[in-house]
């Protein structure tokens, strides 16, 4: 079997993270654990920190970093992420939540992070074009819709555009991203942990060029072994 790996996948909102996530997740036989995801989840269920979480997003408000790691603490207390590892999605996004990160995260700690590094203008394509469940999230284009009269695939939800996916709100996003990412980038340099991969590609082209990064990375560390 593939060895697992503990990964963290950063890149701009339509860099095609999710899309990536799932590709590794099946490839490394890891859980794909992307914050979004659990939060509406999470809220969905009522569980207590849902509830906690549907009080900022209600008012209007950004959920608190404390919740997110506690959120995400809770998945990586699981037995699937303790024996095989796990692919980030979305998490972290700021220098803070990545220290938050390093204090719960058991040695040897992230073998990887992958920034997924997309042009600003082919984001801003995907994301204008983009589709998703008002249910379960899940995302669709204009070019690759739903079976169905834009009926979710997956739960059979409405299959929408964002209100956030108008193209000022896209710039706001993107702007946002740059200036709270730059520095967590650099952070993950700093420590020797960052491969920069080119997103702009075919969805196999991208897979393969990520997998030759965090393959190549675990190399030296085997040929090392007595």
């Amino acid at each position: 079997m593939v060895p697992g790996a503990r990964l963290i996948v950063l890149g701009k909102q339509g860099a095609g993270k999710g899309t990536q996530c799932v590709r590794l997740s099946r490839h490394y036989v890891i859980p794909h654990i992307s914050t979004g995801d659990m939060l509406r989840a999470a809220v969905k269920r009522g569980t207590e920190i849902g509830e906690e979480a549907r009080r900022y997003m209600d008012a209007g408000e950004l959920v608190p970093d404390e919740v997110l790691v506690e959120l995400v603490h809770q998945r990586l207390d699981q037995d699937d992420t303790k024996a095989r590892g796990f692919v980030l999605d979305g998490f972290p996004r700021t220098v803070r939540q990545a220290d938050l990160l390093d204090e719960i995260l058991p040695p040897p700690g992230i073998d990887l992070v992958l920034n997924l590094l997309v042009p600003t203008s082919l984001v801003m394509r995907r994301l204008s074009a983009r589709r998703t469940c008002a249910d379960c999230g899940a995302n669709y284009s204009l070019s690759a819709p739903p079976s169905i009269d834009w009926t979710c695939d997956i739960c059979g939800g409405e299959v929408v555009q964002r209100e956030d996916d108008t193209e000022a709100a896209i710039k706001r996003r993107l702007d946002l991203y740059e200036r709270q990412t730059a520095p967590l980038v650099a952070r993950y340099r700093r420590k020797g942990l960052l491969a920069t991969v080119r997103g702009d590609a075919a969805v196999d082209v991208v897979t393969d060029r990520l997998v030759k990064a965090i393959d190549g990375r675990r190399q030296p560390r085997a040929e090392a072994r007595p």
